[in-house]
């Protein structure tokens, strides 16, 4: 699987050895809170679009007392169209910046045509796709915080032969209210991200309800895992 490369922000996690509960329990030297378990469980019950393959990742240990992380990548055949990796993070005592337990942080990206990256309205359309998938499944949030960054690379010298290339990342970071027993709707949650792959992929529609999300033309072409 070709998971998102570098280290994530604040708004968009560090990443460390982790793979579950049981890991989160080594990690801080206690047994996860109910909470924490229920929502990890519902990350791993989720049904999701079979386009898309997700697998646990090395969670950070500093962001928070408890962390749980996903990668995923949107797969076409053996080609890649996406990737991106999701961050659970819950601190049972609260946070101020969160206003809630729990925090949820993403990193997303994908490569464009360069003549879509140079789009001046690119970075205001990924932000709605986050947004507009998480309202699409009727979710509730708070604090969201992010960024859309454009990047273009060109080849000189030896390695002239090589197509320019342009990526769009998305990092981002929401607080999902929670529900009973202080639980937020994590598997909801993970399948609106998923529509966000989704749709950097340039994937169409899962289902009519999402005939009306943003898209964007002309993105660049598979890439080969």
């Amino acid at each position: 699987m070709a998971a998102a490369q570098g280290r994530l922000s604040d708004d968009a996690g560090g990443m460390d050895e982790a793979k579950g509960t049981e890991e989160a329990e080594r990690h801080t030297g206690g047994a996860a809170p109910p909470p924490f378990r229920a929502a990890v469980d519902a990350l791993r019950a989720a049904r999701l679009r079979p386009q898309i393959e997700v697998e646990p990742t090395p969670a950070p240990r500093r962001l928070a007392p408890f962390a749980y992380a996903l990668e995923a990548t949107v797969v076409d055949g053996d080609q890649d169209l996406a990737d991106g990796r999701l961050v659970l993070l819950h601190d049972p005592a609260g946070h101020d910046a969160w206003r809630g337990t729990f925090r949820l942080v993403t990193l997303v990206r994908a490569e464009l045509e360069p003549e879509m990256a140079a789009d001046p309205l690119l970075p205001d359309v990924c932000w709605t796709w986050l947004t507009g998938a998480l309202q699409a499944r009727g979710l509730t949030y708070g604090e969201p915080s992010g960024t859309v960054t454009r990047a273009s690379s060109h080849h000189f010298g030896g390695l002239s032969a090589r197509p320019a290339t342009s990526q769009i990342e998305i990092r981002a970071s929401w607080t999902p209210r929670e529900g009973l027993g202080g639980v937020p709707d994590t598997g909801a949650h993970l399948a609106s991200w998923c529509d966000l792959l989704a749709q950097v992929a340039g994937l169409p529609p899962a289902g009519p309800g999402d005939a009306s999300v943003v898209t964007l033309p002309q993105r660049r072409g598979p890439q080969s895992r």
